[in-house]
């Protein structure tokens, strides 16, 4: 008669997550080793967000207790006419400064990868607008623009154009914000760049061989290998479109006509101006929903579009 093997206990489900003693005094020691982190990302990240979506229910001044009002602040934001208007200003500042901004940086990075001794002065040139603060670049630009003494004004004066009150006329008000946006094309030019580099030189002289010209190399060979590239400046982008505030705050004051009154903008006087912390987190909320639904969809249709290996 034939022996049976003996049978083998599986361990206990609870046994699996047991910790040895030296286990834990290992699991202890990194936790001491990452307590900084754990309590920034406690006190400065997860209470705030927690904090700001229990305030968006609430009517609440920044003095005293805050008043429970439910959904109150979410029903006004739909009735509220200037909400709607912040939103379309925004939107329509992202809209048009993310593509402007793009073919503005394809353009500078294609010049900078031409092998002449110039391009290293050239590089520093178009990177370094990136490094000064937003708030100086917009004193700048207020020069430049200025309707009477403005280096723009005066060029455009040369050829018989009326000088044109840029930051105080509601239909170039925020075209100008746009031309604004375009000083800081060089960190974005310097980023493709960096793809540029990166593709492989025997491509272009294979479709070289194959007859293709400077234009169709560049559509079939350099945009496809880009397409990476042009999705993370696509996302930043779409992220610092949304959140534009500084060139408003400091050069239009929202004006004029509120045509240059962002979303973020919005949010702050609602904040800090008019006391009403509540209905601003409400606001913030609706801005996360709405930047987390675009970009969704911008995966989505860069998932087919996007090309991570050459094939």
């Amino acid at each position: 008669m034939a022996a049976t093997a003996p049978t083998q206990r599986l361990p206990h489900p609870r046994s699996r997550f047991k910790l040895t003693r030296v286990e834990r005094r290992k699991l202890a020691i990194g936790l001491a080793f990452i307590s900084p982190w754990i309590v920034g990302f406690v006190v400065f990240l997860a209470y705030p967000i927690y904090y700001s979506f229990r305030l968006g229910f609430t009517q609440y001044t920044g003095f005293g207790e805050p008043e429970w009002i439910g959904l109150a602040n979410y029903r006004e934001m739909w009735d509220d006419r200037l909400f709607w208007t912040s939103l379309w200003n925004t939107l329509y500042y992202t809209g048009l400064s993310i593509p402007i901004g793009m073919v503005v940086a394809m353009f500078l990075a294609l010049a900078m990868n031409r092998r002449v001794p110039e391009i290293p002065f050239y590089r520093a040139a178009f990177y370094l607008p990136s490094l000064l603060p937003l708030f100086a670049l917009s004193f700048i630009f207020l020069a430049l623009l200025d309707p009477q003494r403005g280096i723009l004004s005066t060029v455009l004066s040369w050829f018989g154009v009326e000088p044109i009150n840029w930051f105080g006329d509601p239909a170039y008000a925020k075209l100008a914000l746009v031309m604004l946006a375009q000083l800081g094309a060089g960190q974005t030019a310097l980023i493709f760049l960096a793809g540029l580099k990166a593709i492989p030189l025997s491509l272009y002289d294979a479709a070289e061989i194959d007859g293709a010209g400077p234009w169709r190399k560049f559509w079939n060979v350099t945009i496809p290998l880009m397409t990476p590239v042009i999705l993370y400046n696509l996302i930043l982008g779409l992220s610092a479109g949304l959140q534009v505030f500084t060139q408003a705050y400091i050069i239009t004051n929202g004006g004029p006509a509120n045509a240059t009154t962002f979303y973020v903008y919005y949010l702050y006087n609602n904040a800090f101006r008019y006391s009403r912390f509540g209905y601003a987190s409400a606001m913030a909320w609706v801005l996360f929903i709405i930047s987390f639904v675009l970009a969704v969809a911008v995966f989505r249709l860069a998932s087919k579009r996007v090309h991570y290996e050459i094939s």
